[in-house]
């Protein structure tokens, strides 16, 4: 896991060494477990060693290598949070497994489980981002494993889907897409 020795010590990337000493003193002298008023030795820790890192050239230049990475990746998910379209496709994807489960249960209901990977090919969703979609339906208890390790919707995921504004239109991405008629 990644640390941020640069939010941790609340100052810049750019911060020259002058400034890294005198914000740590600071920092230290405030959370210092001495300090009876706002003594935390876990923050002081984080502190010392945050102030260890960047105030070696050597080490902050590694430092730095990795912190441009983790950036990167901060604001790729800062985009995407964003791009309400990413969320809106969720919505419809949880709503297709909704209705593929809602399917299985009443075509068969002594067996309306679907395995991982017929999920995944019925879907036309790639196992890594089924994983959030499972979480979240299965969080809501709209969906369950059941004893033999196959997904199945639950009762409160019929309600659920049968309760849905425009039902038709979560039946239409049921259809194969080569479907014509």
């Amino acid at each position: 896991m990644f640390t941020d020795h640069y939010e941790i010590l609340e100052i810049s990337p750019n911060a020259n060494s002058d400034t890294i000493e005198r914000i740590f003193r600071y920092l230290a002298l405030r959370y210092h477990p001495d300090n009876q008023t706002t003594g935390d030795l876990s923050r002081f820790s984080e502190i010392v060693e945050a102030h260890d890192t960047l105030k070696d050239p050597v080490k902050r230049a590694e430092y730095d290598i990795q912190h441009k990475n983790h950036s990167g990746d901060r604001w790729k998910l800062a985009e995407e949070a964003s791009n309400t379209k990413g969320i809106k496709q969720d919505v419809v994807i949880q709503d297709k497994l909704l209705s593929i489960l809602y399917v299985k249960r009443r075509q068969n209901i002594s067996d309306p489980g679907i395995g991982d990977y017929e999920l995944e090919r019925l879907s036309g969703c790639p196992r890594e981002h089924l994983e959030f979609h499972v979480w979240y339906l299965k969080a809501k208890g709209w969906i369950g494993r059941l004893e033999n390790g196959m997904l199945a919707i639950t009762v409160e995921g019929v309600d659920r889907t049968n309760s849905e504004p425009g039902r038709e239109a979560t039946t239409r991405l049921l259809m194969h897409p080569n479907h014509t008629g």
